[in-house]
C-alpha cells in the first residue's frame, strides 16, 4: 500500500476532531441538533485552516443514514462515500479552474433534480471569489431561493472579493489561524500514534513556519520526519527550516541594548549575505517584540517547552518597557516605509540605526551611540575654590525646588563643610562623587543624597523621569511618609492601573532619585486626592476664569448688546 501524507491520513472526519475552531463547531452543532438549517453557508479564512474538511464533515451531518446529526457514523454508506470523496450527491467546484457563467449554469441547471442517493445534494464551491462576475450574477437567484434539497457551501481565502449581494444570501463563519499551541499539541498526539520520537522545540519551530496552518504544519512534519530518518529533532528542524531560524533578531536586540553599533551593522550584513528578506525580517522583529512584551507583564505565558524561553524571559527582565514601545513602533515603521528607501539593507539598516539613536539612555536623554561620556565643564581649579570651607551655605538659587529652598535658608555648617553640588551655571548642576571621579581627585568624603521627601507627592511626581508609570504615580494618593517607606492609595475607579511592572517602575524611579532604598506601599481606596484629580481641577478653574474674563469685558458686552453677537460655546481657552 502506497504511503499516505500525514495531512491526508490525520483529516478531520467529525466535529470532535477538528482543532482550533470551536466557535464554528459550537454554532453548527447546535444548528444541527435544533434542525436549523440554513441553505448556504460561507467558510472564509487563510490557507490549511480547515475549510474544506468542515465543508465536508457538514456534507455528512446531512446525509448521515441516521438521520441529520452533529455526530455522523463515518460507516454508514454516505459517510464512507464521503470520506472517500465518491458520494454522488457531493459536488465539488473548483472555482479558480471554473470561472466562466456557462460552467456556473450547468452546474445550477442539475440542481433542480433531486438527489440520488443522499437527503440532500450538496455543492461545495472552493475558492468561490475565483468566480467571474457574470457568474455570481447566474448563481444568485438558485443561492437565494434554492430547492429544498440543495445545500450551498462557499469556501473562500478573500471574502473581500465575493459581491454583498452572495455574502447577504449565505451565514458567513470565519475560521481563525490555528494558535502555536494548538498545532504542537495535534502534532503531538499524531507523532505519537505514528510511534514517531520527537522534541517538543522541533514542534515549536514547525508551528511557528506553518504560521497558523495546520496543513502546512503537517506536511512540514512530513518533511522533517524524511529529513531526520524517522525522528523529528529541533537541530535537524532549525536546519531544514533554514531561514526561519530567527536567533538573527536576538543577537539584534542584544546589540541594541548594548549600544553597539558595530554590532548591529555586522550582522544586518550577515543576514544581506544569507539572502534574508529585510521586510520580513522588520515584521518578524515586531512580533518578537510583542511576545517580549507578553513576557514582561504574564511572564507564566511563555511555554515551557519555548525553544527561546530563557532567552525570552532574559530580554523581558532587561529591557525597560518604554525602550521596547520604541523599538516595536520604529519595526512598524520601518516595515511600511521600506519600499521607499534606496534598497531594503538602506532601509532595514536605517531603522536599526533609529532604535539606536533614539533609545533613552539612564539619564532618560536620548543616546547618539557613543559609550564616551560628555566633559565635565569644570577646571580643577574652579573645583578646589568650590570646595574651600566656608561657614555658612550659599543662598540657594532661585530655580532650586522650594523645599529645597526650606531646608537650607537660613541654615549654618559646621567649618568643614562640603557641598555636595558643584554648580556649573544657572541651570546645570553635577553631583559631587559624579565630578571628583570625573576630575580625578582621590580622598574626599563621599556625600548624602541632597534629595528629601517633604511629603509634596505631586512635586516629587513631577521631578521623577517615569514612562508607562506615570499614569500610576499620577493617580495615587500619599497616605504616610517616613524616611524609608512611602504608602500610597489609589481611588477604585483606577485600580487597574496597579500592575506589578508599573509598581516595579515607580519603586525604582524614586529609589533612583532619593539613592536609596524607598519601600513604597499601595492600598485601594483615599479620598481621592491625587495629582491627576488636583490637575484636573486647576485646568477647571483656569476655564472658568478664562470665561468669566471674557464675559465680563466690556468690548464683548458692548458687542453682544449692540450688534447681537454670541460667544461660541468652548472657543475660550485660558491662557
Amino acid at each position: 500500500m502506497s504511503y499516505q501524507v500525514l495531512a491526508r491520513k490525520w483529516r478531520p472526519k467529525s466535529f470532535e476532531t477538528l482543532v482550533g475552531q470551536d466557535h464554528v463547531v459550537r454554532a453548527l452543532t447546535n444548528a444541527l441538533e435544533q434542525n436549523r438549517l440554513h441553505h448556504a453557508y460561507l467558510f472564509t479564512g487563510t490557507r490549511g485552516v480547515g475549510k474544506t474538511t468542515l465543508a465536508r464533515i457538514l456534507a455528512k451531518s446531512l446525509n448521515c443514514e441516521i438521520g441529520i446529526t452533529a455526530k455522523p457514523c463515518g460507516i454508514c454508506g454516505a459517510c464512507s462515500e464521503i470520506d472517500r470523496g465518491r458520494f454522488v450527491d457531493l459536488i465539488e467546484v473548483d472555482a479558480a479552474s471554473n470561472t466562466q457563467v456557462d460552467a456556473m449554469r450547468d452546474l445550477l441547471d442539475n440542481a433542480q433534480y433531486a438527489p440520488t442517493a443522499g437527503r440532500f445534494k450538496v455543492y461545495i464551491i472552493d475558492e468561490v471569489h475565483m468566480l467571474s462576475k457574470s457568474a455570481f450574477n447566474a448563481m444568485l437567484k438558485t443561492l437565494e431561493e434554492p430547492p429544498a434539497h440543495v445545500k450551498f457551501i462557499l469556501a473562500t481565502t478573500d471574502p473581500q472579493k465575493v459581491p454583498v449581494t452572495v455574502l447577504s444570501r449565505c451565514l458567513q463563519f470565519n475560521l481563525r489561524q490555528m494558535a502555536g499551541t494548538s498545532i504542537t499539541g495535534h502534532l503531538q498526539y499524531i507523532l505519537g500514534q505514528e510511534n514517531i520520537p520527537y522534541e517538543p522545540a522541533a514542534l515549536h519551530l514547525i508551528a511557528r513556519a506553518a504560521d497558523g496552518s495546520m496543513r502546512d504544519a503537517l506536511s512540514l512534519t512530513d518533511q522533517a520526519i524524511a529529513y531526520g530518518g524517522q525522528t523529528v529533532n529541533e537541530s535537524e528542524v532549525r536546519a531544514m527550516l533554514g531561514a526561519i531560524d530567527q536567533s538573527y533578531l536576538y543577537l539584534l536586540i542584544n546589540a541594541l541594548l548594548a549600544n553597539d553599533g558595530h554590532a548591529l551593522i555586522a550582522q544586518a550584513k550577515l543576514m544581506a549575505e544569507r539572502s534574508l528578506s529585510f521586510e520580513s525580517a522588520l515584521n518578524d522583529l515586531a512580533q518578537l517584540l510583542h511576545q517580549i512584551a507578553v513576557a514582561q507583564i504574564v511572564p507564566d505565558s511563555v511555554a515551557d517547552d519555548l525553544p527561546e524561553r530563557e532567552v525570552l524571559l532574559d530580554l523581558a527582565q532587561r529591557m525597560p518597557a518604554e525602550t521596547l514601545q520604541l523599538y516595536y513602533q520604529i519595526a512598524l515603521l520601518g516595515r511600511r516605509d521600506i519600499s521607499l528607501a534606496p534598497d531594503e539593507f538602506a532601509g532595514f539598516s536605517m531603522s536599526l540605526l533609529r532604535m539606536l539613536a533614539f533609545t533613552p539612555d539612564s539619564n532618560g536623554t536620548q543616546n547618539d551611540g557613543s559609550t564616551e561620556k560628555a566633559p565635565v565643564r569644570q577646571t580643577s581649579a574652579a573645583l578646589a575654590s568650590a570646595l574651600k570651607p566656608r561657614t555658612t551655605m550659599p543662598a540657594a538659587p532661585t530655580s532650586t525646588p522650594e523645599v529645597v529652598q526650606n531646608n537650607i535658608a537660613q541654615q549654618t555648617a559646621p567649618t568643614d563643610y562640603v557641598p555636595d553640588v558643584v554648580m556649573l551655571d544657572q541651570t546645570q548642576t553635577i553631583p559631587l562623587p559624579e565630578l571628583i571621579v570625573a576630575q580625578g581627585i582621590e580622598n574626599l568624603p563621599l556625600l548624602a543624597s541632597p534629595h528629601q521627601f517633604n511629603g509634596n507627592w505631586r512635586g516629587l511626581v513631577d521631578e521623577l523621569k517615569l514612562g508607562l508609570a506615570r499614569a500610576l504615580s499620577q493617580h495615587c494618593e500619599l497616605v504616610a511618609y517616613d524616611e524609608n517607606s512611602i504608602s500610597l492609595s489609589v481611588p477604585e475607579a483606577q485600580k487597574h492601573l496597579l500592575l506589578p511592572n508599573y509598581q516595579e517602575k515607580l519603586s525604582s524611579a524614586i529609589c533612583q532619585h532619593f539613592d536609596k532604598k524607598i519601600k513604597l506601599q499601595f492600598s485601594v481606596g483615599g479620598t481621592g486626592n491625587t495629582p491627576a484629580k488636583q490637575i484636573s481641577q486647576e485646568k477647571a478653574r483656569a476655564q472658568a476664569n478664562a470665561e468669566s474674563t471674557i464675559e465680563d469685558d466690556g468690548f464683548v458686552q458692548d458687542l453682544i448688546n449692540e450688534f447681537g453677537a454670541s460667544i461660541i460655546p468652548n472657543s475660550i481657552k485660558p491662557i
